[in-house]
């Protein structure tokens, strides 16, 4: 026919596969590029097995996984923290796919799916899903929605996914597919992707076209800076006097490391970390003064609230990073936003750069050195006594008496003290995430991998996990509270079987004591935070405190144990630990009401209005942080 190019032989070709089989062979063929670095996009996959799935990809994963190992967790959230802690390790650059049931199998995985889509961290999810045809009647664990009859529990995915689809016919993969790698692989839209497997549609069988599973590179490109941009931000450099700069989580996932250092330096700007940003700048910099946020150091509040130009590079600028926008009390501040996302370029009417961190710092430090822009001597010498202010926080020692456990602070500091480069230390929700933010010093050359985005208890020990396996070579350490470790302990299982070595440290401090602690300053009770028995008289949780032995239910799972009261005995477990080759935990009996040194930085946890408490009318009657918010546009 004229006119029209005729198929060659070789596009002609099908493969014929059922839908399963086809996920399982395209995973494999998968891979994402960045600065010649080239790597398998989907290195694995997790997965509980259930009728949902068990006869789709378990079957798929049977015949036709080679290439695509399968690890066995214990819960279907924790499989999507790994994903996210190896996604995290790997710098966006690849990650894991989770397959689960139908049902709670898959509603399992929401939680997981809103961390990594706050974190903005990709995972690939495959929940199972009902029957696409309708012969079967209600099945087993159908929700059955009164007005929309193709409604399913996978529809909780939309809201928490960058991108979701139903998969209801077989050749919808070929479009499916290649958008899902897109959005994993792509910085400023990235997140969690799932794609809901119905239980009759895995099985199913299609003539998929041979070149479809054909190897697939997927660039990962550096978004250049605008040089209109660039040179607008160069001028607002060039008059500030006290300007500051944030360091988020875009830097670690540019891997910019070096250009931040580089720009700091050489313009005089000092820099605060967040948590997702934490130790991207290492202990070294004289220019370091420490974390920013509500559990940051009084040394970067200070900075903070004088700055009057703030470059946030690779942050989301939230809540707990601002102080709920009461940080910045500069009159005239400004703010440079640096970020690969629109969205969060132009916060706080930011001049934005819309731009690979790396490529955005190298753009304002060629422009900086061009223009002359530098700070004064005087604010240098700021600079340099903020530091060592924090330097003596950090050194502080806290008596330890004879009828007291360890404080959080100790615990913090002396992992601190005894990680090495190499190493990662995973925190997450709770007093440990506030204390590593605040005391750790990434002095050594580790690495810190604090999730405060979705602030989500039980990620730790998961995520951990998903690091060791990006890592295999320095030590992991999981930071985590009782209470954390209460929630899910069962991936110690996961870390045995798969010998993924992970050294946890475990704060026994009786309770969510962060949130004790919170509670104490927000209402002046303490309710319903401690693990107490109940108190027959007063009907309620205040009795004793329970009694748990951590150090024998991890044993029971395979872990080696230890149990510690004092500096030197977390010292000598850390060491000991680090020669062993099996996962290992460390016990630490921590005094529940030990307290943090002050941030500096406010929290807008609102104060009841109305109260017949004395206490808490008080607080609310003291409470006059609120003056300092602002709207910045």
């Amino acid at each position: 026919m004229k006119g029209r190019m005729m198929p060659s032989a070789s596009s002609r070709k099908t493969v014929h596969l059922t839908v399963a089989q086809a996920i399982v062979k395209y995973l494999q063929v998968q891979y994402s590029e960045r600065d010649g670095n080239r790597r398998r996009l989907i290195p694995a996959v997790f997965g509980i097995f259930g009728h949902g799935n068990v006869a789709g990809l378990g079957q798929a994963l049977y015949e036709y996984g080679d290439g695509l190992p399968y690890y066995q967790p214990r819960n279907e959230q924790a499989m999507v923290h790994t994903a996210c802690g190896f996604a995290k390790a790997t710098c966006r650059l690849a990650t894991l796919a989770c397959s689960s049931s139908i049902g709670p199998g898959s509603t399992n995985m929401i939680t997981g799916a809103a961390t990594a889509t706050i974190n903005r961290l990709p995972v690939l999810l495959l929940p199972s899903d009902y029957y696409a045809s309708r012969y079967q009647g209600p099945v087993l664990q159908q929700l059955e929605h009164p007005i929309s009859a193709d409604v399913s529990v996978n529809d909780c995915f939309r809201p928490v996914s960058r991108f979701f689809d139903r998969i209801l016919r077989p050749e919808q993969l070929l479009t499916a597919l290649p958008e899902a790698m897109r959005v994993l692989v792509d910085p400023a839209d990235t997140g969690a992707v799932t794609l809901a497997l119905p239980q009759d549609v895995q099985p199913a069988a299609y003539d998929f076209p041979a070149h479809f599973f054909e190897e697939r590179t997927w660039s990962v490109e550096r978004r250049q800076p605008d040089r209109e941009r660039v040179r607008e931000a160069v001028t607002l450099l060039k008059k500030a006097r006290r300007p500051l700069l944030i360091a988020g989580g875009g830097v670690r996932y540019s891997e910019a490391h070096r250009e931040l250092k580089r720009f700091s330096e050489s313009c005089g700007i000092p820099v605060v970390e967040t948590y997702a940003g934490k130790g991207v700048l290492g202990g070294d910099s004289k220019f370091l003064i420490g974390g920013i946020g509500i559990a940051g150091s009084a040394a970067a509040a200070h900075i903070a609230s004088q700055a009057d130009l703030v470059i946030a590079v690779g942050t989301r600028l939230t809540d707990c990073v601002t102080g709920s926008q009461s940080c910045f009390n500069h009159p005239e501040v400004r703010f440079i936003g640096v970020n690969v996302c629109g969205h969060d370029a132009f916060k706080n009417g930011a001049l934005a750069i819309v731009a690979d961190a790396r490529e955005g710092l190298r753009g304002l430090l060629k422009g900086a050195k061009a223009a002359g822009v530098g700070t004064s001597r005087r604010y240098r010498a700021e600079i340099g006594q903020r530091r060592r202010e924090w330097e003596a926080l950090v050194d502080r020692k806290v008596p330890v008496t004879a009828d007291r456990a360890l404080g959080q602070g100790q615990v913090a500091t002396v992992i601190d003290q005894e990680v090495r480069a190499g190493d990662t230390v995973v925190a997450a929700a709770g007093t440990q995430l506030m204390v590593a933010h605040m005391l750790g010093t990434a002095a050594n050359g580790n690495d810190y991998h604090i999730e405060f985005g979705n602030s989500c208890m039980a990620h730790e020990l998961p995520a951990g996990l998903g690091v060791r396996m990006a890592r295999p070579k320095g030590e992991v350490v999981v930071y985590i509270g009782d209470g954390t470790y209460l929630m899910n302990p069962t991936e110690l299982v996961t870390a045995v079987q798969e010998d993924l070595k992970v050294t946890v440290v475990l704060s026994e401090n009786h309770a969510f004591q962060s949130i004790c602690n919170l509670q104490a300053a927000r209402a002046g009770r303490d309710f319903g935070n401690e693990f107490r028995t109940r108190n027959p008289r007063s009907k309620r949780l205040d009795g004793d405190y329970l009694t748990i032995d951590f150090a024998a239910n991890a044993a029971s799972m395979g872990a080696c144990t230890w149990r510690v009261t004092t500096v030197e005995e977390l010292r000598t477990a850390l060491r000991e630990s680090r020669a062993e080759s099996r996962t290992c935990v460390i016990v630490a009996e921590v005094d529940p009401h030990a307290g943090m040194p002050d941030s500096g930085v406010w929290w807008d946890i609102p104060i009841a209005e109305t109260s017949s408490d004395p206490v808490t009318r008080k607080l609310r009657a003291a409470d006059g942080n609120r003056k300092r918010q602002r709207f910045h546009y």
